[in-house]
């Protein structure tokens, strides 16, 4: 059954017929659907402690730093074992801190600094996410 599946695979054509091209289209449409999910997932855990529209601009916000630190740190983690250790052992390190700092202190560094980076969103942001 393994070899009819993969023979009926092989016949369906992608937009272009050239391979190359459409491992691009494809990459593009799912790196296009994460992006959506990661803003959706983003948005939603901020509407826990925010409007709606506080929570778009929060992540509509994000700098190009913060945005290249996110990627990086989930490449690593996601590449090896040792990546994953590293940014595992990193997160849990910032949890602990943020612990054994006054919890209400840490909380309204977090919210000062959740809301200085809704002030960087866009004034005119058509985007729906």
């Amino acid at each position: 059954m393994g070899d009819k599946a993969k023979a009926s695979v092989q016949k369906v054509s992608g937009p272009s017929p050239n391979p190359a091209t459409n491992l691009l289209i494809a990459d593009v449409a799912l790196q296009g659907a994460t992006l959506l999910f990661r803003r959706i997932v983003q948005k939603g855990l901020l509407q826990l402690r925010f409007d709606p529209d506080k929570a778009k601009e929060i992540v509509q916000g994000r700098t190009l730093v913060q945005s290249a630190i996110s990627y990086a740190a989930g490449r690593a983690a996601t590449r090896s074992v040792p990546g994953l250790l590293i940014v595992s052992t990193g997160l849990v390190a910032k949890t602990i801190l943020d612990r054994a700092v006054n919890p209400r202190e840490a909380s309204a560094k977090g919210h000062e600094k959740l809301l200085k980076q809704a002030e960087n969103a866009p004034e005119d942001s058509s985007e729906p996410i």
